[in-house]
């Protein structure tokens, strides 16, 4: 893989250009006016799993029309082919890679941990997973354990960070030590490692995730990724996109083994901000205003999906130090804050010059969707034409892209195409096949996201049916 950052200058002082009066550049009314085609790769979805319905949540009025929340499918590092799927609600089932009914591994909402996925608008809840990359290994420091992003309650507890504005909910890193790896069910104890307030409801937690290409004795070994929103409520209001005083609009990079006088982790040495005034030490990236997805590759390069305001979304190239450039930027775009107005929309030219902000990779505007969701590099072996090409999905639309991993530059989006998508022999859009009414979107929402497993093949989980399809080669 050849990965270009000459276009992508990271700046620590955050000095946004202006237009002078004279030169105020005119606004775009279609910032992509290049439309997305249709690839040549068709693939077909077979049915995989069914998580069993949530429809029974404590909190139905406030929940959506789902038959499971479903989210993220992961692998746990065990070389068993087990695979771990989060219901938002709050439950983690375990499967495998042969189909197996999901069995209930932990249910959150059994638990005294302050689980609450009251919230409207349904971003709230058990929002990711990550194994530790020793968890099947007897006798390492990592053994048994696992890491929760989920959300709690206001003042449910002390905040690491924003204690002071959890007006909505809170959100929470929590880890677990199984007794035993190879249990089906969860039994161990576990003990909260991070808090930070949130004061509206949406652009939480994200994804959680260790770097699968770091070795032991390397030094990013068993460090937890997590993502974070800008806390929500539109055009990012506290402006937290450009604040780094606290670990908001941020990839956060943590050693949740370690500890310290005032944390229960560490912050890694090699973070690029530590000891840097200004800087929340734990900020391994900012500037993003909703990494709801992100992943890692087997070669170590992170893929962030950043969910745009109302005209850009956006895939990124997971870079330390990088300040993607939110809410002053979307995509290669200059806001309308980031010309001296007072509201992001619509979207501007950049300043020729400007070389502050790192830029997408990859970007489309909402003539071809609405809000990315996740993605993946497929590493799989049943669909050839596919391989190492980057998939990723528009949750509301149910379209799925992919785009060509050589060469890519920040800066200077590639070429995407769309996947072709088969259901019984027929070539259909997901939100039109399996979409459903929900409580805050006109007419059907896809739900769609995509998971993995450890042999790199790719799946589709659609919360309407709660059910899990694996993409296979098209008839």
């Amino acid at each position: 893989m050849k990965i270009r950052f000459s276009a992508a200058i990271v700046g620590i002082s955050i000095c946004v250009p202006l237009f002078g009066a004279e030169s105020k550049p005119e606004a775009l009314a279609d910032p992509i006016p290049q439309k997305i085609e249709m690839g040549a790769i068709s693939v077909t979805l077979e049915d995989f799993v069914r998580v069993p319905s949530t429809d029974e949540s404590a909190n139905p009025v406030q929940t959506n029309n789902a038959y499971a929340r479903i989210q993220y499918m992961t692998p746990l590092p065990d070389d068993t082919g087990r695979l771990a799927i989060n219901d938002l609600r709050g439950v983690l089932y375990l499967t495998d890679e042969a189909g197996s009914d999901p069995i209930v591994y932990l249910d959150l909402r059994t638990q005294d941990v302050n689980f609450d996925d009251s919230t409207f608008p349904n971003e709230t809840g058990l929002a990711g997973v990550a194994f530790h990359p020793d968890f099947a290994n007897r006798g390492e420091p990592g053994y048994g354990r696992f890491y929760t992003a989920y959300s709690a309650p206001s003042n449910s507890g002390i905040a690491n960070y924003l204690d002071d504005a959890s007006d909505n909910h809170e959100s929470v890193i929590r880890e677990w030590t199984a007794t035993s790896s190879e249990a089906s069910r969860f039994s161990g104890t576990s003990r909260e490692i991070f808090r930070i307030g949130q004061f509206d409801q949406n652009h939480n937690i994200g994804t959680l995730a260790f770097n699968p290409a770091s070795n032991r004795g390397e030094a990013d070994y068993g460090m937890l990724y997590a993502s974070f929103g800008d806390g929500g409520g539109a055009n990012d209001p506290r402006e937290f996109g450009q604040s780094t005083s606290e670990p908001m609009s941020s990839i956060i990079r943590i050693d949740p083994l370690g500890d310290s006088d005032d944390r229960a982790y560490a912050v890694p040495e090699d973070n690029p901000f530590v000891g840097k005034t200004g800087f929340a030490p734990e900020i391994w990236a900012y500037g993003l205003r909703h990494p709801q997805g992100f992943s890692f590759d087997v070669d170590g390069t992170m893929y962030i999906c950043d969910i745009g305001q109302t005209q850009i979304e956006e895939i990124n190239l997971g870079q330390a130090g990088a300040n993607y450039g939110w809410r002053v930027r979307e995509g290669t775009f200059a806001t309308a804050f980031g010309i001296g107005g007072v509201r992001p929309n619509p979207v501007y030219p950049k300043p020729i010059d400007e070389k502050e902000f790192t830029y997408p990779v990859a970007q489309f505007d909402h003539d071809e969707g609405n809000a990315i969701s996740s993605g993946f590099v497929y590493r799989g072996s049943s669909i050839p034409e596919l391989y190492e090409k980057f998939i990723f999905s528009d949750m509301v639309t149910g379209r799925v892209f992919y785009i060509d991993t050589e060469d890519l530059e920040a800066g200077n989006p590639t070429i995407i195409k769309e996947l072709r998508i088969e259901f019984f022999g027929q070539e259909r859009n997901v939100a039109d096949a399996l979409g459903f009414p929900n409580t805050y979107s006109r007419g059907n929402r896809a739900g769609l996201r995509l998971g993995i497993d450890l042999k790199g093949e790719l799946y589709f989980l659609t919360k309407g049916d709660g059910r899990v399809r694996k993409m296979i080669p098209s008839s």
